[in-house]
């Protein structure tokens, strides 16, 4: 008869989670003159960039397709007119797409990076997970990569950190779940605003994300996002961008299949609920047989204190209960899970002591 469909649901997308992860999509906003090209624009490569844009708006998307060890996906585009006064209508069409990174327009000013910042936070409180690169801006968030390095040369031209948004955002979707984008290099790139190594540790440890000049080519400092203050619940790892994109992935895929496959398709039993269990079990066995997680570091469960609290709360006295009775009980339509899992890091720092 085989397993039951939402095992199968959760065991597909853990088995597709690393191609997912390595393709990316990008969105970007652009305002531009040309009445033709505004609105959305949905590009799987570089020769779907509207003719009608401006020369620097053409150039800026095509850089996000360069992506590092693949191309994005996807670029979603939205032109709004160049005299618009804010950046609203297009990210109130961005509320309904999906993606991994935004950049602002070329010429991102200080108001409209913390337009697209306020907008970010807004989304990620409302349970989704867009995430955005922004010029010079420290938004103190995981979801904010906080890219300040000027003086990028490409060919005859220069750009400031806000010209450049668009290739990051492209690096980054780009970059596979198992690896970061620490060290990744920029070909086109033949120099940059040159920086000491005590100011690049220093703009690194403020969570500035920037790209240096090694005495040979142009490379990513570090895969750092723009998080400084960090709680129990969001550590130091939470700095990495590589660690905010698997947590980001996971909870999606979570999300997302158990409202296809098991939400509302069964009744709320215990049987039901150790299903789900070990549905999602199942999806963190996968995940660390790709690499993404630590093998043998994941569990999950009902979470019993909550359950017990929710019992409690609707008048069940739960004092003479055991374990397993509080677990079996009815929550009418509420699952109380807690999970466990250890997100695999890439190398990053090397210590080598050689004996002579």
């Amino acid at each position: 008869m085989g397993l039951p469909n939402i095992n199968i649901e959760f065991k597909s997308q853990a088995v597709s989670a690393v191609k997912r992860s390595a393709k990316g999509v990008v969105a970007i906003i652009l305002k531009d003159a040309a009445a033709a090209a505004q609105g959305a624009h949905v590009l799987t490569n570089s020769t779907q960039i509207p003719a009608e844009l401006g020369a620097v708006n053409k150039a800026y998307v095509d850089q996000a397709f360069i992506g590092y060890v693949n191309p994005p996906r996807k670029v979603i585009v939205y032109v709004l007119d160049d005299e618009a006064a804010n950046l609203s209508e297009a990210l109130n069409y961005l509320a309904t797409q999906t993606f991994d990174y935004l950049a602002g327009p070329p010429d991102c000013d200080a108001t409209e990076a913390t337009e697209i910042a306020t907008w970010i936070a807004s989304q990620r409180a409302n349970d989704f997970t867009p995430k955005a690169v922004l010029p010079d801006k420290a938004a103190d968030s995981e979801a904010i990569v906080n890219f300040t390095t000027d003086g990028i040369k490409v060919g005859e031209n220069t750009y400031a950190a806000a010209g450049y948004c668009a290739r990051i955002a492209g690096l980054i979707a780009g970059t596979p779940m198992t690896i970061s984008c620490t060290y990744a290099p920029l070909p086109e790139v033949t120099d940059v605003t040159r920086l000491s190594k005590a100011e690049m540790d220093a703009a690194i440890d403020d969570g500035e994300f920037i790209i240096f000049h090694d005495g040979e080519k142009v490379k990513v400092g570090r895969g750092v996002n723009s998080l400084q203050t960090t709680t129990q619940d969001k550590g130091e790892t939470f700095k990495k961008i590589k660690i905010v994109e698997a947590v980001d992935m996971i909870k999606n895929d979570i999300k997302m299949t158990a409202q296809d496959s098991y939400i509302g398709k069964y009744a709320n039993d215990y049987d039901n609920k150790c299903l789900l269990i070990s549905a999602i079990s199942g999806y963190f066995t996968q995940l660390e047989q790709e690499g993404i997680l630590q093998a043998g570091s994941s569990s999950v469960g009902i979470d019993l204190a909550a359950q017990e609290a929710y019992l409690q709360s609707i008048g069940v006295d739960t004092s003479a209960m055991s374990e397993q009775q509080i677990k079996e009980a009815n929550t009418a339509d509420k699952v109380f899970l807690k999970a466990s899992i250890k997100i695999l890091d890439a190398i990053e720092d090397i210590d080598l002591a050689i004996a002579i």
